[in-house]
């Protein structure tokens, strides 16, 4: 995932748009489920359009108990696929009371 900077200071040379990771790589690398210490990978679209079209039915909470109402727009899925991290004001949410459980959820 790529998100273009649109202000000024997020140009480049001649104005082009700058881009970067939404997490950046060398962050990702060292980023680990804080369980089951499997590396993460950051979540796509499909998987987060199904997870937000879930959470919009109702339903989803967190590991912690808590419904989850607002959408995910960035989140980090656990190797096994169990569990996805939110990303907030880009930053990994790396709790385990924080992640969501995507069995049952994004399918």
């Amino acid at each position: 995932m790529w998100e273009t900077a649109e202000s000024d200071a997020g140009r480049g040379a001649k104005g082009a748009p700058r881009r970067h990771p939404l997490v950046e790589q060398a962050l990702l690398d060292i980023l680990v489920c804080p369980e089951s210490r499997q590396p993460v990978r950051v979540a796509d679209e499909g998987l987060l359009a199904r997870l937000n079209a879930a959470i919009e039915a109702g339903g989803v909470q967190n590991r912690g108990g808590e419904l989850v109402t607002e959408p995910v727009r960035e989140g980090l899925v656990r190797e096994d696929g169990l569990f996805l991290y939110p990303v907030r004001d880009d930053i990994p949410i790396m709790l385990i009371d924080e992640a969501i459980p995507l069995e049952g959820t994004t399918t």
